[in-house]
């Protein structure tokens, strides 16, 4: 029996292989090689549901597994939800340093901030290099705004 980490690296050494590209060819050759694995995982899961302490998530698995098993089905998704995490992990730490904005102006200068930071990610722009563009040009014309919209610098 493989464990978890083999069946993921298994999984990830596929697609390197194919140059993940090749969605159709990808979701093949899942069948073909991750499919005996994922169907040995769920048989072990039958086999140790009640044997174990870990019986509840054992069982928890099982329910699940039908959804589990549609990665191999296509070629776009990916055995696991990294892709998704890293997506949503800005929204995390934020959460975590809101709690420090005790006072209205402090949770609006965070929320602008935030809100610069996010628009430049979403036009391709260097976080950094935006931020500092648009603090030395604030401190030449303060007044002169539009130009510092994301989408204007990445124009210019």
């Amino acid at each position: 029996m493989q464990g978890a980490g083999e069946v993921f690296n298994e999984a990830e050494d596929i697609l390197d292989e194919h140059d993940k590209a090749l969605l159709a060819t990808s979701a093949s050759v899942k069948k073909e090689k991750a499919k005996p694995i994922v169907d040995e995982l769920y048989q072990w899961l039958l086999k140790h549901k009640d044997k174990m302490a870990l019986g509840e998530a054992i069982t928890y698995a099982i329910n699940q597994f039908e959804k589990f098993r549609r990665y191999l089905d296509d070629g776009r998704l990916s055995i696991d939800n990294n892709r998704a995490e890293r997506a949503i992990k800005p929204f995390v730490i934020g959460r975590k340093n809101w709690l420090f904005s005790n006072t209205c102006n402090g949770a609006h200068a965070s929320a602008i901030l935030y809100s610069l930071v996010e628009t430049a990610k979403a036009n391709d722009l260097v976080v950094h290099d935006y931020i500092s563009t648009c603090l030395q040009r604030l401190a030449e014309q303060p007044d002169n705004l539009e130009p510092l919209l994301p989408w204007n610098i990445k124009q210019s």
